[in-house]
């Protein structure tokens, strides 16, 4: 019988690891939940094989590349809709994963398909064996695919997903899109000023020098900053990599995470819609994860770990032990500030109702819309900004240019 190794939580807030003994990790779960824990993670522990014939192993492992990273999320999306529409028109699910892995091209999502097929062939279930292949099914992916299964309608709960999967990747590309005007205007204008400060200004320091007269102020500055970047030109590479790097660093201690987490959030204007595309992507978890049958504790520890923020973790961290020790989610969601009035009452009315999941994909889908209202406005502000600021760069530089040669005529005079 299979061993699966769990960590959860009893009614305290205390850890437990463990492990135990059950037919299927569904089983497990249940088994664990009448201890009174509740489940975190949960893994069947690696199994001996046993020798098969080499044919039988090298037929299953054939079609497999080598790859580095995930699967894209767009080739999720696609593959998710499709495997929908398979089990819609009643194919069994392991017809339905070999046409689509026939269908996929080589990469990591063929290679997580090949495993997954063969993991339903030695006798697993379709969460467990997406379970095993964490670069392509994430958490909310596995634990979806497991409600279904035991709800025995995987066919909607893949219908939801795809939906839920379409919708982020359609916010996605508004924002890219969007983004990419002031992105390649930003760059053109960095690598003009940059000419200029490395190439043109050099020359003129020469003529200035060969004058052999006082420099105004703007135009020593000028030319200190010309010396400046053709000296640590390296630094306008190295100086934003090296920023990103200390970031990263930073945000690998907790303590790091929530506070450059806490600042990001209040950045003018961008810390605004990084808040409201967080709720939004959080709320449409935890509301996709309710209404396909995933416990409440469950889904808001999934929910969580998709937020992406530190401020988001901790206060979702305390609505989980508010619920865990009685209290409604509306209680504690006020009590964090991490959302408005608007987003509190609503999931209050959807509690009350039974109609939860409803509720917060409503609150969702004002905020996607929202989230696409504020980037548009952001884009349409920073035209105006850009221009107004290339043109004080480009003015001081004629500026500090051009009365150095000012003095010298009104000197020869």
């Amino acid at each position: 019988m299979p061993v699966f190794t769990y960590e959860a939580m009893d009614s305290s807030g205390l850890e437990v690891k463990d492990t135990i003994e059950a037919p299927s990790e569904a089983e497990a779960q249940t088994m664990i939940r009448e201890k009174g824990f509740y489940v975190t993670k949960i893994r069947e522990k690696e199994r001996k094989k046993k020798s098969t014939p080499a044919k039988k192993g090298k037929g299953k492992k054939q079609g497999k590349t080598f790859t580095i990273g995930g699967v894209k999320p767009k080739l999720l999306c696609t593959f998710t809709r499709q495997l929908s529409t398979l089990q819609d028109a009643g194919l069994p699910v392991l017809r339905s994963l070999r046409i689509l892995e026939g269908q996929s091209k080589p990469g990591a999502l063929r290679n997580a398909l090949i495993d997954v097929i063969e993991d339903i062939e030695g006798g697993n279930t379709l969460s467990e064996a997406m379970a095993k292949q964490p670069k392509a099914f994430d958490n909310l992916y596995v634990n979806m695919v497991r409600a279904g299964e035991a709800g025995g309608a995987l066919e909607v709960i893949l219908q939801r997903l795809a939906e839920f999967k379409e919708k982020a990747q359609s916010l996605k590309r508004k924002i890219v899109g969007a983004m990419i005007y002031p992105a390649a205007v930003i760059t053109v204008a960095v690598g003009i000023v940059s000419f200029i400060m490395i190439y043109i200004i050099p020359k003129f320091k020469k003529i200035f020098e060969d004058f052999d007269t006082d420099l105004p102020a703007m135009t020593v500055v000028l030319i200190d900053m010309s010396d400046w970047m053709m000296n640590y030109w390296y630094m306008l590479i190295v100086g934003p990599f090296g920023f990103f790097l200390f970031i990263k660093i930073v945000k690998k201690n907790k303590t790091g995470a929530y506070v450059v987490d806490w600042l990001s959030l209040r950045i003018p204007l961008i810390g605004k819609i990084l808040h409201i595309g967080t709720i939004a992507r959080v709320t449409r978890t935890l509301g996709t994860l309710i209404a396909s049958g995933v416990p409440i504790l469950e889904g808001l520890l999934i929910a969580r770990d998709t937020a992406g923020n530190a401020v988001f973790v901790r206060a979702f961290d305390n609505i989980y032990s508010a619920i865990r020790e009685g209290e409604t989610i509306a209680v504690p969601l006020k009590e964090s500030r991490i959302v408005d009035d608007l987003v509190v009452n609503m999931v209050d009315v959807g509690e009350e109702t039974g109609a939860l999941d409803d509720m917060l994909y409503k609150v969702a889908d004002v905020y996607d819309e929202e989230v696409e209202v504020r980037v548009e406005s952001l884009v349409s502000l920073l035209e105006p900004i850009m221009v107004v600021v290339l043109g004080l760069i480009v003015g001081f530089i004629v500026i500090a240019l051009f009365l150095p040669l000012i003095k010298l005529l009104n000197d020869l005079s």
